[in-house]
């Protein structure tokens, strides 16, 4: 079995960590209806529509 002949430094330790702990960007679409960009697979907070469909009363028309 391999064994490190030194000591990994906090710094290079914490270096690995920080790169793999980063965030992703979120994806975003564009809403068929409205135009917003919107999560995918989710109702478009603008206009309230999911696959062509009214779902939701939106809050700025309400």
């Amino acid at each position: 079995m391999a064994v490190p002949k030194h000591r990994a430094s906090k710094a290079r330790t914490r270096r690995r960590a920080s790169i793999n702990a980063k965030l992703d960007v979120a994806n975003l679409s564009e809403c068929d209806n409205c135009g917003a960009m919107k999560m995918p697979h989710r109702v478009c907070p603008k206009c309230g529509f999911y696959r062509g469909k009214q779902v939701i009363e939106p809050e700025s028309l309400s």
